[in-house]
């Protein structure tokens, strides 16, 4: 049942994703900026994170 569930799910978001790139590229490209700059940013949270573990965390 639940991996019905994801596949609906992940179908209703590409659906999504194609209606407004379709509808509106503009806006689109300002949602995979956000998405990417939230990747950055967790990308480097995490190296700041191990960095501190590998000098002896504090």
């Amino acid at each position: 049942m639940a991996v019905n569930a994801k596949k609906v799910a992940v179908f209703v978001l590409v659906v999504f994703a194609l209606y407004v790139i379709i509808t509106d590229p503009t806006k689109a490209t300002g949602y995979v900026q956000i998405a990417f700059e939230g990747i950055s940013d967790a990308a480097t949270a995490i190296g700041d994170f191990m960095t501190w573990l590998a000098n002896g965390g504090g």
